[in-house]
């Protein structure tokens, strides 16, 4: 008679643990105030509209500044790889021309000795197959 009864034998319980400090959420928090370029000290500083955005100006200018002149080899970079595409189509342009051209005299060929002509003989091919 242990299956069914009307009567709970314990009550129902309301299992809440309080957490005041969660770390994850602190770590969460101190890296999105870094990446916003908030300090500690700005932390309690009034709201200024598109501070964000001007931190991120900042960092990519300083960035910028560090690389230096790095990016002055861009067009010769850029030139060279013309260069070689141009030196490579011209030395392939004569094998492209020489292949399209013996592709359709094949054509023309083939066309010219597979036409159908009635008067011509019969080539009898004999069968090497042998029944066991």
């Amino acid at each position: 008679m242990g299956w069914f009864t009307p009567y709970k034998r314990k009550a129902n319980e309301f299992k809440y643990t309080p957490r005041y400090f969660d770390a994850d959420k602190e770590r969460r928090e101190q890296r999105r105030r870094e990446l916003c370029g908030e300090s500690s000290a700005d932390a309690d500083a009034e709201y200024q509209v598109g501070r964000y955005i001007r931190t991120q100006r900042a960092a990519r200018a300083e960035a910028r500044a560090a690389r230096g002149n790095r990016g002055r080899h861009q067009p010769i970079v850029l030139l060279a790889g013309i260069v070689l595409i141009v030196l490579l189509a011209y030395m392939l342009y004569p094998r492209i021309v020489s292949a399209f051209a013996t592709a359709q005299t094949a054509e023309q060929s083939r066309t010219q000795s597979e036409e159908f002509n009635p008067y011509t003989p019969i080539t009898v091919v004999p069968n090497d197959y042998k029944e066991e």
